[in-house]
């Protein structure tokens, strides 16, 4: 309570907005996980994964509240900003310095190299095959742009990723939900197949069951990240009058990625590809693999170019934000 006090009296230079926390908490969560990892999710384990991926999210919305209310209990006032996140709630709330300095180590090397070269990987595919741009140049292009907004520190990163993240979001789910509404009448058909494919007798016998939870869950977490410990390092940033109230916005940020982005992702897959005279119920899988089957459900509906652009774009988007926000 003393050191809730102490940060809520400090002066603001440096800190930012709750709204601008979660708004990179967002830009760390949405990102290639919501369109590739869910095509690959039901490509793999069926359209049962999603079942998967809701549990997920529904289990990993406490994981949220409680890094981040932790990260805002034990932040501490940097020269330009608050600092916080899982190391420094290791350090100062258990005392553990050589578990806190290893997760700092492994945190940096995870998701400074390891995930963000899948999130610039994608953005490199998408637009090599849409756009027939050269995977040197996108390189490129993202180590500049990445470097001019980062060189900002947190105040940049956040006011770019308030930016983005709304009009990329909004514009996603617009046309997603076109989809969907075009096709609503096969709605009670999706959600039986998404159950069905979790739970059915058929699918229990013949393996495919563990296929989907197995499938789901990993690409649940990884689109997510609840638990993680990247995210309480955006929200501890945030000034607030109380810490679980940005644990609370951190569970907001989860119901977003998971049961709006990636679940119209989801939706839209399974209701062209899957669901009445989709071209997978009928067999047809030739060109269909688990990276494009985002691309070809919408193009679908809005034709090739225009589906494959606008996905390949959409990707742009996610991905980048993400490695703002990890960065």
């Amino acid at each position: 309570r003393d050191n809730d006090k102490r940060m809520n009296d400090a002066p603001a230079h440096g800190s930012i907005s709750s709204f601008q926390a979660f708004a990179m908490s967002i830009a760390s969560r949405v990102g290639t996980g919501n369109l590739a990892g869910v095509a690959s999710a039901i490509a793999l384990g069926g359209p049962g994964a999603v079942f998967w991926m809701w549990v997920i999210a529904i289990l990993g919305a406490a994981s949220a509240f409680v890094e981040s209310t932790l990260a805002q209990l034990f932040k501490v006032k940097g020269d330009k900003s608050f600092m916080g996140g899982p190391a420094y709630y290791i350090l100062k709330g258990l005392h553990k310095r050589w578990w806190a300095v290893t997760f700092a180590v492994l945190i940096t090397l995870t998701f400074g190299f390891a995930f963000n070269s899948v999130q610039s990987n994608t953005i490199s595919d998408a637009l090599a095959s849409s756009f027939a741009v050269p995977r040197e140049a996108t390189a490129w292009a993202l180590c500049l742009l990445t470097l001019a907004v980062i060189c900002g520190g947190v105040q940049r990163i956040s006011r770019v990723s308030e930016i983005v993240v709304p009009v990329m979001a909004i514009a996603y789910i617009v046309l997603a939900a076109v989809i969907i509404v075009m096709n609503i009448g096969r709605f009670p058909e999706i959600l039986m197949l998404i159950v069905s494919n979790a739970f059915g007798a058929d699918e229990v016998l013949g393996g495919t069951v563990g296929a989907a939870m197995v499938m789901g869950i990993k690409r649940g977490l990884f689109s997510n990240e609840a638990g993680m410990g990247s995210t309480p390092h955006a929200h501890a940033l945030a000034k607030v009058e109380k810490p679980h109230d940005q644990g609370t916005v951190a569970m907001v940020g989860m119901f977003i990625d998971t049961f709006v982005v990636l679940t119209l992702t989801a939706l839209v897959v399974i209701s062209t590809l899957y669901a009445g005279n989709g071209i997978l119920a009928q067999g047809a899988v030739d060109g269909v693999t688990k990276t494009n089957m985002a691309q070809i459900a919408f193009g679908m509906v809005f034709g090739e170019s225009l589906g494959n652009g606008f996905v390949a774009i959409c990707l742009l988007f996610f991905a980048f934000s993400t490695i703002l926000g990890w960065n």
